[in-house]
Protein backbone atom coordinates (compact mmCIF):
# COMPACT_ATOMS: atom_id res chain seq x y z
CA UNK A 1 0.00 0.00 0.00
CA UNK A 2 1.70 3.30 -0.79
CA UNK A 3 2.57 5.17 2.36
CA UNK A 4 2.22 8.35 0.68
CA UNK A 5 0.97 10.86 -1.92
CA UNK A 6 2.83 12.62 -4.75
CA UNK A 7 3.96 9.63 -6.66
CA UNK A 8 3.35 10.72 -9.75
CA UNK A 9 7.09 11.31 -10.30
CA UNK A 10 7.62 7.55 -9.97
CA UNK A 11 4.20 6.24 -11.41
CA UNK A 12 3.03 6.62 -14.88
CA UNK A 13 -0.86 7.45 -14.93
CA UNK A 14 -2.39 4.22 -15.81
CA UNK A 15 -6.20 3.75 -16.83
CA UNK A 16 -8.75 0.93 -16.26
CA UNK A 17 -7.78 -2.11 -18.65
CA UNK A 18 -10.18 -0.98 -22.41
CA UNK A 19 -11.92 -4.12 -23.94
CA UNK A 20 -10.42 -4.31 -27.84
CA UNK A 21 -12.28 -2.08 -30.30
CA UNK A 22 -13.38 -5.19 -32.25
CA UNK A 23 -15.21 -6.65 -29.05
CA UNK A 24 -16.69 -4.29 -27.86
CA UNK A 25 -18.69 -3.04 -31.22
CA UNK A 26 -20.31 -6.61 -31.34
CA UNK A 27 -22.12 -5.57 -27.33
CA UNK A 28 -23.69 -3.49 -25.80
CA UNK A 29 -21.42 -3.26 -22.12
CA UNK A 30 -19.40 -0.87 -20.77
CA UNK A 31 -15.46 -0.32 -22.38
CA UNK A 32 -14.12 -0.21 -19.29
CA UNK A 33 -13.29 -2.74 -16.66
CA UNK A 34 -12.48 -1.77 -13.18
CA UNK A 35 -9.36 -1.01 -11.39
CA UNK A 36 -8.31 -3.44 -8.66
CA UNK A 37 -7.80 -2.21 -5.17
CA UNK A 38 -3.68 -2.07 -5.91
CA UNK A 39 -4.14 0.10 -9.41
CA UNK A 40 -6.87 2.18 -7.80
CA UNK A 41 -4.28 2.78 -4.74
CA UNK A 42 -1.54 3.29 -6.60
CA UNK A 43 -3.22 5.71 -9.27
CA UNK A 44 -4.83 7.86 -6.05
CA UNK A 45 -1.40 8.08 -4.56
CA UNK A 46 0.00 9.95 -7.70
CA UNK A 47 -2.24 13.13 -6.93
CA UNK A 48 0.25 15.96 -5.97
CA UNK A 49 -2.62 17.05 -3.03
CA UNK A 50 -2.21 20.79 -3.93
CA UNK A 51 -2.57 23.98 -2.44
CA UNK A 52 -5.58 25.25 -4.40
CA UNK A 53 -7.01 21.88 -6.34
CA UNK A 54 -8.25 22.82 -9.83
CA UNK A 55 -9.55 19.38 -10.14
CA UNK A 56 -12.37 20.57 -7.64
CA UNK A 57 -12.91 24.05 -9.09
CA UNK A 58 -13.27 22.66 -11.82
CA UNK A 59 -15.65 20.16 -11.17
CA UNK A 60 -19.27 21.94 -10.95
CA UNK A 61 -20.46 20.11 -7.88
CA UNK A 62 -16.81 20.74 -6.39
CA UNK A 63 -15.99 17.41 -5.13
CA UNK A 64 -13.37 17.08 -2.10
CA UNK A 65 -11.48 14.79 -5.10
CA UNK A 66 -7.80 15.34 -3.56
CA UNK A 67 -9.25 14.12 0.03
CA UNK A 68 -10.77 11.35 -1.58
CA UNK A 69 -7.98 10.14 -3.31
CA UNK A 70 -5.77 10.51 -0.19
CA UNK A 71 -8.35 8.22 1.46
CA UNK A 72 -8.05 5.87 -1.51
CA UNK A 73 -3.93 5.53 -1.32
CA UNK A 74 -4.33 4.57 2.23
CA UNK A 75 -7.57 2.16 1.71
CA UNK A 76 -9.51 4.07 3.82
CA UNK A 77 -12.47 3.09 1.37
CA UNK A 78 -15.61 3.72 3.18
CA UNK A 79 -14.59 6.91 4.37
CA UNK A 80 -13.41 7.84 0.46
CA UNK A 81 -17.27 7.04 -0.26
CA UNK A 82 -18.72 9.10 2.44
CA UNK A 83 -16.84 11.94 1.38
CA UNK A 84 -17.47 11.24 -2.37
CA UNK A 85 -21.34 11.22 -1.26
CA UNK A 86 -21.50 14.13 0.56
CA UNK A 87 -21.23 16.19 -2.67
CA UNK A 88 -22.81 14.24 -5.07
CA UNK A 89 -25.74 12.54 -5.31
CA UNK A 90 -24.43 9.76 -8.06
CA UNK A 91 -20.97 9.45 -7.97
CA UNK A 92 -21.13 5.73 -9.85
CA UNK A 93 -22.89 7.48 -13.00
CA UNK A 94 -20.56 11.05 -13.00
CA UNK A 95 -17.34 8.60 -12.88
CA UNK A 96 -18.41 7.01 -16.21
CA UNK A 97 -20.23 9.53 -18.07
CA UNK A 98 -18.72 12.79 -16.93
CA UNK A 99 -15.95 14.48 -19.72
CA UNK A 100 -13.51 14.20 -17.20
CA UNK A 101 -10.43 15.75 -19.99
CA UNK A 102 -12.90 18.42 -20.15
CA UNK A 103 -13.42 19.12 -16.11
CA UNK A 104 -11.59 17.68 -13.06
CA UNK A 105 -9.03 15.66 -15.21
CA UNK A 106 -8.24 18.23 -17.64
CA UNK A 107 -7.56 20.15 -15.32
CA UNK A 108 -5.13 18.68 -12.83
CA UNK A 109 -1.87 20.02 -12.55
CA UNK A 110 0.23 17.39 -12.61
CA UNK A 111 -1.69 17.18 -15.84
CA UNK A 112 -0.22 19.81 -16.56
CA UNK A 113 3.13 19.89 -15.56
CA UNK A 114 3.35 16.50 -18.31
CA UNK A 115 3.50 13.76 -16.12
CA UNK A 116 -0.29 13.08 -16.75
CA UNK A 117 -3.43 13.60 -14.71
CA UNK A 118 -4.66 11.49 -12.32
CA UNK A 119 -7.35 9.04 -13.14
CA UNK A 120 -9.90 10.56 -11.15
CA UNK A 121 -13.23 9.21 -12.48
CA UNK A 122 -12.08 5.90 -12.75
CA UNK A 123 -11.04 5.63 -8.81
CA UNK A 124 -14.42 7.99 -8.39
CA UNK A 125 -16.17 4.78 -10.24
CA UNK A 126 -13.90 2.30 -7.99
CA UNK A 127 -15.09 3.66 -4.70
CA UNK A 128 -18.44 4.05 -5.57
CA UNK A 129 -18.92 0.06 -7.08
CA UNK A 130 -17.00 -1.15 -3.77
CA UNK A 131 -19.33 1.18 -1.79
CA UNK A 132 -22.00 -0.54 -3.02
CA UNK A 133 -20.13 -4.37 -3.10
CA UNK A 134 -19.81 -3.65 0.84
CA UNK A 135 -23.23 -2.46 1.51
CA UNK A 136 -22.35 0.87 2.95
CA UNK A 137 -25.10 2.51 0.12
CA UNK A 138 -27.86 3.20 1.91
CA UNK A 139 -31.56 4.89 1.12
CA UNK A 140 -31.36 8.66 1.89
CA UNK A 141 -33.63 8.17 4.71
CA UNK A 142 -34.89 11.24 6.94
CA UNK A 143 -34.27 11.32 10.84
CA UNK A 144 -37.75 12.49 11.41
CA UNK A 145 -40.90 13.08 9.07
CA UNK A 146 -42.08 16.65 7.94
CA UNK A 147 -45.92 17.24 6.73
CA UNK A 148 -44.94 19.43 3.73
CA UNK A 149 -44.62 17.73 0.30
CA UNK A 150 -42.71 18.48 -3.10
CA UNK A 151 -43.94 17.59 -6.50
CA UNK A 152 -41.18 17.21 -8.80
CA UNK A 153 -41.83 17.31 -12.98
CA UNK A 154 -39.27 14.95 -14.37
CA UNK A 155 -37.01 12.45 -13.33
CA UNK A 156 -33.96 13.11 -15.13
CA UNK A 157 -30.48 13.84 -13.13
CA UNK A 158 -31.41 17.28 -11.56
CA UNK A 159 -35.06 15.69 -10.84
CA UNK A 160 -33.60 12.92 -9.13
CA UNK A 161 -30.91 14.75 -7.44
CA UNK A 162 -32.99 17.16 -6.14
CA UNK A 163 -35.68 14.43 -4.93
CA UNK A 164 -32.81 12.62 -3.27
CA UNK A 165 -31.60 16.13 -0.83
CA UNK A 166 -35.55 17.27 -0.11
CA UNK A 167 -36.34 13.50 1.15
CA UNK A 168 -33.09 13.20 3.18
CA UNK A 169 -34.33 16.58 5.00
CA UNK A 170 -37.80 14.89 5.65
CA UNK A 171 -40.74 16.13 2.79
CA UNK A 172 -42.64 14.01 1.29
CA UNK A 173 -41.20 14.13 -2.55
CA UNK A 174 -43.11 12.93 -5.40
CA UNK A 175 -41.62 12.37 -9.10
CA UNK A 176 -43.72 12.80 -12.08
CA UNK A 177 -42.23 11.62 -15.40
CA UNK A 178 -44.10 10.81 -18.32
CA UNK A 179 -42.16 7.98 -19.68
CA UNK A 180 -42.14 4.08 -18.31
CA UNK A 181 -38.58 4.35 -16.38
CA UNK A 182 -37.51 7.13 -14.34
CA UNK A 183 -34.15 7.97 -15.37
CA UNK A 184 -34.72 10.46 -18.19
CA UNK A 185 -31.51 10.53 -20.72
CA UNK A 186 -29.63 8.33 -18.22
CA UNK A 187 -32.29 5.62 -18.87
CA UNK A 188 -33.25 6.79 -22.70
CA UNK A 189 -30.47 9.01 -23.96
CA UNK A 190 -27.21 7.50 -22.98
CA UNK A 191 -26.08 4.09 -24.80
CA UNK A 192 -25.34 1.46 -22.12
CA UNK A 193 -21.98 1.06 -23.52
CA UNK A 194 -21.04 4.06 -21.74
CA UNK A 195 -24.04 3.72 -18.74
CA UNK A 196 -25.33 0.12 -17.72
CA UNK A 197 -28.95 0.55 -16.73
CA UNK A 198 -28.54 -1.79 -13.87
CA UNK A 199 -26.94 1.20 -12.20
CA UNK A 200 -29.58 3.78 -13.02
CA UNK A 201 -32.31 1.17 -11.25
CA UNK A 202 -30.19 0.61 -8.67
CA UNK A 203 -30.10 4.06 -7.56
CA UNK A 204 -34.09 3.91 -8.30
CA UNK A 205 -34.47 1.43 -5.59
CA UNK A 206 -32.59 3.27 -3.31
CA UNK A 207 -34.60 6.31 -3.61
CA UNK A 208 -38.25 4.36 -3.74
CA UNK A 209 -36.69 2.80 -0.56
CA UNK A 210 -36.63 6.26 0.57
CA UNK A 211 -40.24 6.68 0.72
CA UNK A 212 -39.89 8.95 -2.69
CA UNK A 213 -43.44 8.19 -4.75
CA UNK A 214 -42.52 7.51 -8.45
CA UNK A 215 -45.58 8.38 -10.74
CA UNK A 216 -44.46 6.69 -13.73
CA UNK A 217 -46.34 7.64 -17.89
CA UNK A 218 -47.52 10.58 -16.22
CA UNK A 219 -47.94 13.88 -18.43
CA UNK A 220 -48.26 16.96 -17.10
CA UNK A 221 -50.66 19.35 -18.77
CA UNK A 222 -54.14 20.05 -20.24
CA UNK A 223 -54.26 17.29 -21.90
CA UNK A 224 -52.26 15.08 -19.79
CA UNK A 225 -53.18 12.85 -16.82
CA UNK A 226 -52.57 15.97 -13.69
CA UNK A 227 -52.86 19.38 -14.49
CA UNK A 228 -50.69 22.03 -13.27
CA UNK A 229 -52.71 23.96 -11.13
CA UNK A 230 -54.01 20.21 -10.03
CA UNK A 231 -50.16 19.59 -9.14
CA UNK A 232 -49.67 22.74 -7.25
CA UNK A 233 -52.60 22.55 -5.39
CA UNK A 234 -51.67 18.64 -4.13
CA UNK A 235 -47.98 19.99 -2.63
CA UNK A 236 -46.39 22.43 -0.92
CA UNK A 237 -43.90 23.62 -3.77
CA UNK A 238 -43.19 22.27 -7.56
CA UNK A 239 -40.17 21.53 -9.25
CA UNK A 240 -39.71 21.77 -12.87
CA UNK A 241 -37.03 19.51 -13.94
CA UNK A 242 -38.63 18.29 -17.64
CA UNK A 243 -34.89 18.74 -19.64
CA UNK A 244 -34.77 19.68 -23.34
CA UNK A 245 -35.79 17.03 -25.60
CA UNK A 246 -36.85 19.30 -28.38
CA UNK A 247 -34.68 18.26 -31.47
CA UNK A 248 -32.94 21.36 -33.49
CA UNK A 249 -33.79 20.99 -37.03
CA UNK A 250 -31.64 21.72 -40.27
CA UNK A 251 -33.59 23.68 -43.41
CA UNK A 252 -32.08 22.36 -45.96
CA UNK A 253 -33.26 20.64 -49.68
CA UNK A 254 -34.67 17.11 -48.89
CA UNK A 255 -34.68 17.02 -45.22
CA UNK A 256 -38.34 15.41 -45.43
CA UNK A 257 -36.52 12.51 -47.08
CA UNK A 258 -37.40 9.02 -45.61
CA UNK A 259 -34.46 7.89 -43.04
CA UNK A 260 -33.46 11.11 -42.01
CA UNK A 261 -33.59 10.64 -38.03
CA UNK A 262 -33.63 13.28 -35.13
CA UNK A 263 -30.71 12.07 -33.18
CA UNK A 264 -32.69 11.59 -29.00
CA UNK A 265 -35.64 9.76 -31.33
CA UNK A 266 -32.72 7.06 -32.38
CA UNK A 267 -31.22 6.66 -29.19
CA UNK A 268 -34.04 6.40 -27.35
CA UNK A 269 -35.06 3.25 -29.64
CA UNK A 270 -31.56 2.03 -29.52
CA UNK A 271 -32.06 1.76 -25.30
CA UNK A 272 -35.55 0.26 -25.43
CA UNK A 273 -34.68 -2.39 -27.27
CA UNK A 274 -31.37 -3.40 -25.06
CA UNK A 275 -33.85 -3.13 -22.29
CA UNK A 276 -35.97 -5.44 -23.85
CA UNK A 277 -38.79 -3.39 -25.11
CA UNK A 278 -40.52 -3.72 -28.74
CA UNK A 279 -39.75 -1.09 -30.93
CA UNK A 280 -41.73 -1.50 -33.84
CA UNK A 281 -39.30 1.58 -35.89
CA UNK A 282 -35.93 -0.37 -35.20
CA UNK A 283 -38.14 -3.66 -35.95
CA UNK A 284 -38.60 -2.48 -39.56
CA UNK A 285 -35.72 -1.57 -40.01
CA UNK A 286 -36.43 2.39 -39.72
CA UNK A 287 -34.06 3.18 -36.80
CA UNK A 288 -31.62 0.37 -36.97
CA UNK A 289 -28.23 1.09 -38.40
CA UNK A 290 -27.50 -2.72 -39.41
CA UNK A 291 -25.94 -3.04 -42.62
CA UNK A 292 -26.38 0.72 -43.34
CA UNK A 293 -24.09 3.63 -44.61
CA UNK A 294 -24.49 5.87 -41.53
CA UNK A 295 -23.94 9.74 -41.76
CA UNK A 296 -24.24 11.69 -38.46
CA UNK A 297 -24.60 15.60 -38.55
CA UNK A 298 -22.40 17.23 -35.78
CA UNK A 299 -19.72 16.42 -33.92
CA UNK A 300 -21.34 17.16 -29.54
CA UNK A 301 -21.19 14.22 -27.36
CA UNK A 302 -24.93 13.13 -28.21
CA UNK A 303 -23.42 12.85 -32.03
CA UNK A 304 -20.49 10.50 -30.49
CA UNK A 305 -22.98 8.71 -28.98
CA UNK A 306 -25.25 8.08 -32.55
CA UNK A 307 -22.05 6.98 -34.12
CA UNK A 308 -20.91 4.43 -31.64
CA UNK A 309 -24.67 3.38 -31.42
CA UNK A 310 -24.23 3.18 -35.36
CA UNK A 311 -21.20 0.65 -35.31
CA UNK A 312 -22.06 -1.49 -32.52
CA UNK A 313 -25.55 -2.07 -34.48
CA UNK A 314 -23.38 -3.51 -37.50
CA UNK A 315 -23.42 -0.36 -39.92
CA UNK A 316 -21.84 -0.98 -42.77
CA UNK A 317 -20.03 2.42 -42.57
CA UNK A 318 -20.10 5.36 -39.94
CA UNK A 319 -19.51 8.66 -40.85
CA UNK A 320 -19.64 11.80 -38.46
CA UNK A 321 -19.65 15.03 -40.79
CA UNK A 322 -19.04 18.18 -39.11
CA UNK A 323 -18.45 22.11 -40.61
CA UNK A 324 -15.63 22.67 -37.94
CA UNK A 325 -12.23 20.69 -37.67
CA UNK A 326 -11.45 18.87 -34.62
CA UNK A 327 -10.07 21.48 -32.40
CA UNK A 328 -13.27 23.03 -32.53
CA UNK A 329 -15.12 19.80 -31.17
CA UNK A 330 -17.45 20.41 -28.82
CA UNK A 331 -17.54 16.52 -27.63
CA UNK A 332 -15.37 15.04 -25.49
CA UNK A 333 -11.93 14.49 -27.30
CA UNK A 334 -11.83 10.61 -25.53
CA UNK A 335 -15.33 9.95 -26.92
CA UNK A 336 -13.90 10.92 -30.45
CA UNK A 337 -10.72 8.66 -29.90
CA UNK A 338 -12.85 6.02 -28.51
CA UNK A 339 -14.78 6.22 -32.17
CA UNK A 340 -11.85 6.36 -34.11
CA UNK A 341 -10.99 3.08 -32.81
CA UNK A 342 -14.39 1.46 -33.67
CA UNK A 343 -13.93 2.33 -36.70
CA UNK A 344 -15.89 6.09 -37.20
CA UNK A 345 -14.55 8.08 -39.72
CA UNK A 346 -14.79 11.77 -39.51
CA UNK A 347 -15.31 13.95 -42.34
CA UNK A 348 -14.11 17.63 -40.71
CA UNK A 349 -14.95 21.31 -42.38
CA UNK A 350 -18.06 20.02 -44.08
CA UNK A 351 -21.07 21.17 -43.83
CA UNK A 352 -24.43 19.63 -45.15
CA UNK A 353 -25.36 21.73 -48.47
CA UNK A 354 -28.87 19.35 -49.54
CA UNK A 355 -30.07 15.51 -48.78
CA UNK A 356 -29.96 13.39 -51.88
CA UNK A 357 -32.75 10.30 -53.16
CA UNK A 358 -36.09 10.13 -54.46
CA UNK A 359 -38.35 9.00 -51.51
CA UNK A 360 -35.50 7.90 -49.24
CA UNK A 361 -32.43 9.58 -48.71
CA UNK A 362 -29.81 7.90 -50.49
CA UNK A 363 -26.39 10.65 -50.04
CA UNK A 364 -25.19 14.11 -48.36
CA UNK A 365 -24.52 17.03 -50.58
CA UNK A 366 -21.72 18.65 -48.23
CA UNK A 367 -19.29 21.43 -48.82
CA UNK A 368 -16.27 22.29 -47.88
CA UNK A 369 -14.95 24.81 -45.44
CA UNK A 370 -12.93 27.22 -44.70
CA UNK A 371 -12.66 28.99 -40.84
CA UNK A 372 -12.31 32.43 -40.69
CA UNK A 373 -11.83 35.07 -38.24
CA UNK A 374 -13.09 34.20 -34.59
CA UNK A 375 -16.78 35.41 -33.73
CA UNK A 376 -17.76 36.64 -30.42
CA UNK A 377 -17.86 33.74 -28.56
CA UNK A 378 -13.71 32.82 -30.08
CA UNK A 379 -14.58 30.26 -32.41
CA UNK A 380 -13.83 30.60 -36.31
CA UNK A 381 -16.55 31.47 -38.41
CA UNK A 382 -17.09 28.66 -41.14
CA UNK A 383 -17.28 29.42 -44.78
CA UNK A 384 -18.17 27.57 -47.52
CA UNK A 385 -15.65 27.14 -50.28
CA UNK A 386 -17.48 27.70 -53.52
CA UNK A 387 -17.70 24.91 -56.29
CA UNK A 388 -16.39 22.58 -53.44
CA UNK A 389 -19.25 20.32 -53.10
CA UNK A 390 -18.91 16.30 -52.77
CA UNK A 391 -21.48 13.63 -52.06
CA UNK A 392 -21.17 11.55 -48.87
CA UNK A 393 -23.40 8.17 -49.45
CA UNK A 394 -26.24 7.41 -46.76
CA UNK A 395 -28.72 5.21 -45.93
CA UNK A 396 -29.51 6.70 -42.58
CA UNK A 397 -28.86 10.20 -41.34
CA UNK A 398 -28.76 11.32 -38.51
CA UNK A 399 -29.09 15.00 -36.78
CA UNK A 400 -27.21 15.44 -34.08
CA UNK A 401 -27.71 19.39 -33.54
CA UNK A 402 -28.84 19.89 -30.59
CA UNK A 403 -31.57 20.54 -28.12
CA UNK A 404 -34.11 23.19 -27.60
CA UNK A 405 -36.36 23.55 -24.94
CA UNK A 406 -40.25 22.71 -25.25
CA UNK A 407 -42.94 25.13 -24.93
CA UNK A 408 -43.42 24.59 -21.14
CA UNK A 409 -46.09 27.46 -20.38
CA UNK A 410 -48.27 26.01 -23.10
CA UNK A 411 -47.98 22.52 -22.34
CA UNK A 412 -48.85 23.28 -18.66
CA UNK A 413 -51.27 25.81 -19.57
CA UNK A 414 -49.59 28.40 -16.99
CA UNK A 415 -49.35 31.49 -18.57
CA UNK A 416 -48.00 33.17 -15.64
CA UNK A 417 -44.46 30.99 -16.25
CA UNK A 418 -42.17 33.51 -17.97
CA UNK A 419 -39.44 32.30 -20.30
CA UNK A 420 -35.79 33.49 -21.71
CA UNK A 421 -35.34 34.83 -25.06
CA UNK A 422 -33.97 30.67 -25.82
CA UNK A 423 -37.18 29.49 -24.69
CA UNK A 424 -35.61 28.06 -21.24
CA UNK A 425 -37.77 28.39 -17.84
CA UNK A 426 -37.37 32.03 -16.26
CA UNK A 427 -36.01 31.14 -13.02
CA UNK A 428 -34.35 33.51 -10.13
CA UNK A 429 -30.42 32.76 -10.25
CA UNK A 430 -30.39 33.17 -6.27
CA UNK A 431 -33.91 31.66 -5.13
CA UNK A 432 -34.35 29.31 -8.02
CA UNK A 433 -38.12 30.12 -8.12
CA UNK A 434 -39.54 30.83 -11.16
CA UNK A 435 -42.27 33.72 -11.23
CA UNK A 436 -44.78 31.86 -10.09
CA UNK A 437 -44.77 31.49 -5.96
CA UNK A 438 -43.66 27.86 -5.37
CA UNK A 439 -42.58 26.67 -8.67
CA UNK A 440 -38.96 26.26 -8.83
CA UNK A 441 -36.82 24.81 -11.83
CA UNK A 442 -33.37 23.11 -12.15
CA UNK A 443 -31.23 21.32 -14.34
CA UNK A 444 -31.38 22.22 -18.42
CA UNK A 445 -34.91 23.68 -18.91
CA UNK A 446 -33.14 26.47 -17.10
CA UNK A 447 -29.85 26.00 -18.52
CA UNK A 448 -30.66 24.68 -21.68
CA UNK A 449 -28.70 21.66 -22.85
CA UNK A 450 -25.84 20.47 -20.71
CA UNK A 451 -23.94 17.72 -18.78
CA UNK A 452 -25.43 15.23 -16.40
CA UNK A 453 -23.12 16.97 -13.83
CA UNK A 454 -24.52 20.70 -14.22
CA UNK A 455 -27.85 18.97 -13.78
CA UNK A 456 -27.07 17.45 -10.49
CA UNK A 457 -25.87 20.52 -9.28
CA UNK A 458 -28.70 22.45 -10.01
CA UNK A 459 -31.04 20.22 -8.82
CA UNK A 460 -29.23 19.99 -5.45
CA UNK A 461 -28.77 23.90 -5.41
CA UNK A 462 -33.02 23.98 -5.79
CA UNK A 463 -33.36 21.85 -2.90
CA UNK A 464 -31.15 24.02 -0.76
CA UNK A 465 -33.32 26.99 -1.76
CA UNK A 466 -36.99 24.84 -1.86
CA UNK A 467 -35.97 23.84 1.68
CA UNK A 468 -36.10 27.34 2.44
CA UNK A 469 -38.93 28.26 1.16
CA UNK A 470 -40.57 25.75 3.16
CA UNK A 471 -39.15 26.38 5.86
CA UNK A 472 -40.36 29.95 5.86
CA UNK A 473 -43.97 28.80 5.02
CA UNK A 474 -44.32 26.10 7.74
CA UNK A 475 -42.65 29.38 10.61
CA UNK A 476 -45.76 30.88 10.66
CA UNK A 477 -47.62 27.79 11.16
CA UNK A 478 -45.63 26.60 13.88
CA UNK A 479 -46.41 29.68 15.47
CA UNK A 480 -49.54 29.50 15.70
CA UNK A 481 -49.61 26.46 16.83
CA UNK A 482 -47.34 27.27 19.74
CA UNK A 483 -49.81 30.24 20.93
CA UNK A 484 -53.26 27.78 20.36
CA UNK A 485 -51.55 25.17 22.57
CA UNK A 486 -50.41 27.76 25.23
CA UNK A 487 -53.87 29.28 25.29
Amino acid sequence: MPQSMLKFVSLTRQTPDRRPAGERTSDFAEIYQRFDPDRAEKQSSRCSQCGIPFCQVHCPLHNNIPDWLKLTAENRLEEAYELSAATNTFPEICGRICPHDRLCEGNCVIEQSGHGTVTIGAVETFITETAFAEGWVKAPLPARELDQSVGIIGGGPAGLSAADALRRRGYQVHIYDRHDRIGGLLVYGIPSFKLDKSLVRRRIALLEEAGIVLHRNTDIGVDGDVTFDELRRRHDAILIATGVYKARDIKLPGVGLANILPALDYLIASNRVGLGDTVAAFQDGTMNAADKNVVVLGAGDTAMDCVRTAARQGAKSVTCLYRRDKANMPGSRREVEYAEEEGVHFTMLAQPEAFIGDEVVSAVRAGRIHLGVADATGRQTPEMIEGSSFNVEADLVIKALGFDPEDIPQMFDAPGLAVTRWGTVKANFRTRMTELDGVFAAGDIVRGASLVVWAIRDGLDAADQMARYLQARAAPANANAKREAVA
